[in-house]
């Protein structure tokens, strides 16, 4: 079943959007342009402790100019983390970047299922 949303915009009042399933929604819409409204999926915090190292969520611009920005994309933010790590830290942060490079393979085979349905394949 296809989801729609009605969202207003600044410069085209309201505009009804399909909502992909992976949209956690808009319940913090602020009024914007149209060509910046822009459907976000979970935040994935990638960590090491109690520290994000990437923070990664599916992305779709469906009004964009540029009509390449307009498919779903995986958006990922590095953050300005950084230490001095003994051997043993070391370690550990080799092992959780190996878990994280796992979960951003998973996210890649999530985001080209998106593409080929996008593409109705």
């Amino acid at each position: 079943m296809t989801r729609h949303i009605d969202l207003t915009t600044l410069d085209h009042e309201t505009v009804r959007l399909v909502e992909p399933g992976w949209c956690t929604g808009h319940a913090d819409h602020t009024p914007c342009h149209r060509v910046d409204l822009t459907h976000t999926g979970a935040e994935h915090r990638l960590a090491f402790g109690i520290d994000d190292l990437l923070v990664a969520m599916l992305s779709q611009d469906p009004h964009a100019t540029d009509p390449e920005r307009r498919h779903t994309v995986l958006y990922v933010e590095q953050t300005g983390w950084a230490a001095t790590l003994d051997a043993d830290d070391v370690r550990r942060l080799a092992a959780t970047l190996t878990v994280h490079a796992m979960h951003l393979r998973q996210l890649a085979d999530q985001l080209a299922r998106i593409g080929d349905e996008e593409a109705g394949r």
